[in-house]
C-alpha cells in the first residue's frame, strides 16, 4: 500500500530567519509535520493562496491547522475588540480546501482554528472571546498565558468515535484558544467538553472521515488522532488506486 500524503494548511505571516531576512513567509509549526510523519504519512504544507484546493486531487488527507481567528463576517457577526489575526486569504483558501475535501470524501482533521472553521463552514457560529462567556478565571484554562500551551481535562462522549479512538472518556489536552463553538453547524455534533461546558470536539455522524478538536494534539505525545487520519488517508489512497 502506498504511503498516504496529507496536506496541512499553513499560515502566512511576517517572519525572520538567518541574520538578514525578514519578509512575508508561509509558516507552519514543525510539530504538525512531525506528527503526520510519525503516523506514517507524508506531510505537505499548503499555503493560503487562491486555487490551493486543486491540490486535493493529489492528497489523501487534510489537516486544518490552528492559527488566527476566523473573520466574524463569515458567520454574520461584527468583530469583537479582542478578535485578531484575521486573514481573508487564509479563510478563503481553507474554506475552499475544506469544501473540496468534503466533496471528495477526503478525511479531514480540524485542529483548534480548524475546528472553528469547520463549524462556520457548516453554518455555525463562534464565541469570539471566552472570558465574556465563562469569566476570566474559567477562561484561563483555555489560554493560560501568551505563547504557552496549557493543559486541561476534557470529557469525551462515551458513544463518540473520539472516545473509541482514545479508549477513554476523559483525557488531558494541550490548549491555546480564546474562541470556541457557539451554535453548532449543520450535520455536526459535540463529542467532547471542557469541565466548564465549552465544546472541545466535533464529529459528523454521517461523515466518518471528519473529526475536529479544539485542542492541539500535535503539541503533546498524543499520536491517536494523527494515526486515525493516516489510516483513513491510506484507505482513501487505496480506493483511488
Amino acid at each position: 500500500m502506498a504511503t498516504p500524503v496529507i496536506g496541512i494548511s499553513a499560515y502566512a505571516e511576517e517572519a525572520r530567519w538567518g541574520r538578514e531576512w525578514a519578509m512575508p513567509a508561509v509558516l507552519l509549526p514543525d510539530a504538525y509535520a512531525r506528527a503526520v510523519a510519525a503516523a506514517g504519512a507524508v506531510p505537505v504544507v499548503l499555503p493560503p493562496v487562491a486555487g490551493v484546493h486543486a491540490a486535493l486531487d493529489r492528497l489523501d488527507g487534510l489537516v486544518l491547522a490552528g492559527g488566527g481567528d476566523v473573520d466574524p463576517a463569515r458567520y454574520g457577526a461584527a468583530p469583537h475588540e479582542r478578535t485578531g489575526g484575521v486573514l481573508a486569504a487564509r479563510d478563503d483558501a481553507e474554506l475552499a480546501l475544506l469544501e473540496a475535501a468534503l466533496a471528495a470524501g477526503t478525511p479531514v482533521l480540524g485542529i483548534c482554528r480548524g475546528m472553528q472553521l469547520l463549524n462556520v463552514a457548516r453554518g455555525g457560529t463562534l464565541h469570539q472571546h471566552l472570558p465574556d462567556v465563562l469569566g476570566d478565571t474559567a477562561a484561563a484554562a483555555h489560554l493560560e498565558r501568551p505563547g504557552v500551551f496549557g493543559d486541561h481535562p476534557v470529557r469525551l462522549d462515551p458513544a463518540s468515535r473520539l472516545a473509541a479512538l482514545h479508549g477513554a472518556t476523559r483525557v488531558t489536552v494541550a490548549a491555546y484558544h480564546h474562541q470556541a463553538v457557539a451554535d453548532l453547524g449543520h450535520g455536526l455534533v459535540p463529542a467532547a467538553w471542557a469541565d466548564d461546558g465549552t465544546v472541545e470536539a466535533l464529529e459528523a455522524p454521517e461523515e466518518p472521515g471528519v473529526l475536529a478538536v479544539q485542542w492541539h494534539p500535535e503539541m503533546r505525545a498524543d499520536p491517536v488522532l494523527f494515526r486515525w487520519l493516516a489510516e483513513a488517508a491510506a484507505k482513501r489512497a487505496a480506493e483511488r488506486g
